[in-house]
């Protein structure tokens, strides 16, 4: 690590502190999903959460575009949704002179911050029309290739499939998330400070830490941090693990899955890691960040099998099992 690189990670992680700060008075508790929420964003990524309705998902992502400093728009997606209604459309003008053209109307999918709320509730064919955006960052609308905000991320909210009315978000559609943040029910106390801060007159209110530009800054810094051989060693042995039918499969493992996660996979965690190394005051990533972040990373990137899930397995219990058997290693040598 260079020298000038010291300095500039720390001023980052002093500024990340700050946006926690602000964070907290609007989404109390769960500190690991607002940290797995700003990794994504950190590592120019895109994060789907998970979870019941009620559990303060949709205002987290809304107090996130205010302290990140995004122009956000929000989609509810809902059955009747049309891609139309995500990219925009063209419309037929005709001036005062009679003479007629198309205009384009953005759809809004046009920002900086997309909040894809419920995106499980759209049709496949709805969902699908956010592929090109998340991966390319731009839409092709009656053959125009319309360039999106910069940067630009999805952040959806996604309710679990066994309730009425959702649709399984495609596969393709799946590993364009970088991460998968699961919101689970918050713990007593937590829950009693949620109840005393959010029923009184006022709402605690928040002001913008990062802007655009700090933000692009930050994911070019984080691209430029260290990842020590043998964290890259771990994310591969990890990822590769988890192949069936490869020769580094683990057989123990892969039984129990009908796929598993690609090079992308690979990729989310090397950025990840160094992410959440930096929010928590450290310059470089560990083995540890990688066993952290193996559940997100890899969850909504593999299946398991039909046997498996008559056994009563879980995709969780699964991951937690080869990410220690796969760093357990490492950890130790360190």
């Amino acid at each position: 690590m260079s020298d000038n690189m010291i300095p500039a990670i720390e001023a980052l992680g002093d500024r990340l502190a700050q946006a926690r700060a602000a964070i907290a008075p609007r989404f109390i508790g769960q500190e690991n999903v607002v940290d797995l929420s700003l990794v994504a964003l950190l590592s120019g990524g895109h994060a789907l959460l998970v979870g019941l309705p009620g559990l303060g998902k949709t205002r987290l992502v809304e107090t996130l575009a205010r302290v990140m400093g995004l122009q956000s728009n929000r989609i509810q997606f809902t059955p009747d949704l049309m891609p139309a209604d995500i990219l925009g459309s063209e419309v037929l003008d005709i001036d005062s002179d009679g003479r007629r053209a198309f205009r384009f109307i953005e759809g809004p999918v046009f920002c900086q911050l997309l909040m894809a709320d419920e995106i499980n509730r759209a049709s496949p064919r709805t969902q699908s029309a956010l592929l090109q955006a998340m991966q390319e960052r731009e839409v092709t609308v009656a053959g125009q290739h319309r360039q999106l905000g910069v940067p630009f991320h999805v952040l959806a909210t996604q309710n679990p499939l066994e309730q009425e009315g959702t649709y399984p978000l495609p596969e393709a559609q799946l590993d364009r998330f970088l991460l998968q943040i699961d919101v689970e029910y918050p713990d007593r106390d937590t829950e009693r400070a949620i109840l005393i801060a959010t029923t009184g007159s006022a709402d605690a209110d928040v002001s913008a830490v990062f802007d655009p530009a700090s933000l692009l800054a930050a994911q070019a810094l984080i691209r430029r941090m260290p990842v020590g051989d043998s964290v890259v060693s771990s994310i591969l042995d990890l990822v590769r693990a988890c192949r069936p039918g490869t020769p580094e499969a683990d057989p123990s493992v892969t039984e129990s899955l009908s796929w598993g996660p690609g090079p992308r996979a690979a990729q989310a965690l090397m950025l990840a890691v160094r992410a959440r190394a930096l929010l928590q005051g450290r310059l470089a990533p560990s083995a540890e960040d990688v066993a952290a972040l193996a559940r997100p990373v890899l969850t909504h990137r593999m299946a398991l099998s039909f046997a498996a899930r008559a056994r009563g397995e879980t995709m969780h219990a699964l991951i937690d099992r080869v990410a220690k058997r796969k760093t357990a290693g490492i950890e130790a040598a360190a």
